[in-house]
């Protein structure tokens, strides 16, 4: 799940910036050091958003630069296992597809997409459900569910993330959209078969009284 948090932090302005406008300095520090990064307790950091407040600057003999307690706010990405979250396909294997979620990648497997056997159309850059025909592409936004997690805060890029989609509610948006038609058709196939059913039972009881006189 997404957050945006109010966090503080001691933040070093370089000395070579020290003439320009302190917020935009202190913002831009900020960004590149945390942006994409990940704290076990925190989350995937995905962006610094706002400088809230700066306070009084610190000198340390020896060091040129300036530290400043900074209050800022942040938006970060919180995964928890078996939650359910939006990502989009960027690049799609014999093995599987990586979905973006944002600042990190995760991998759904072949073997999580479908009960279906999956082909792989390199071509394309598709996956495709052998029976169904339907498939998922490089572009498509996907509905998963986080199934492993093991994040790594020193490289974060050799953090694992498995996802799933074997599971109601679950897919690529057209999948989904196609799943809400067929429940609006059976959902309207009852409706119209209940007064002809009604009916049926009513010339029933018609019959049953006839025999009884």
């Amino acid at each position: 799940m997404y957050y945006k948090m109010t966090l503080e932090d001691k933040v070093r302005v370089p000395p070579n910036r020290l003439g320009e406008k302190l917020d935009k300095v202190i913002l831009e520090v900020l960004q590149e050091q945390l942006e994409g990064s990940i704290d076990k307790e925190l989350g995937v950091f995905i962006a610094v958003t706002k400088v809230e407040h700066v306070g009084e600057g610190e000198i340390v003999p020896g060091d040129g630069g300036v530290y400043y307690d900074v209050k800022f706010e942040g938006l970060v990405l919180r995964l928890a296992l078996q939650e359910v979250i939006e990502g989009i396909v960027v690049e799609t294997t014999s093995f599987g597809a990586f979905i973006s979620l944002g600042p990190i990648d995760a991998m759904l497997h072949v073997s999580q997409i479908s009960d279906e056997y999956i082909n792989f159309d390199e071509k394309n850059a598709r996956l495709i459900c052998q029976d169904s025909k339907r498939y998922i592409g490089v572009g498509d936004t996907v509905r998963v569910r986080v199934v492993t997690l093991s994040l790594n805060e020193r490289e974060p890029r050799d953090s694992k993330i498995g996802l799933t989609m074997r599971q109601a509610g679950l897919g690529t948006t057209l999948w989904l959209e196609e799943e809400i038609e067929k429940e609006k058709e059976r959902a309207a196939g009852g409706a119209a078969a209940a007064p002809k059913e009604r009916a049926e039972k009513a010339k029933g009881k018609r019959k049953e009284h006839a025999a009884d006189e």
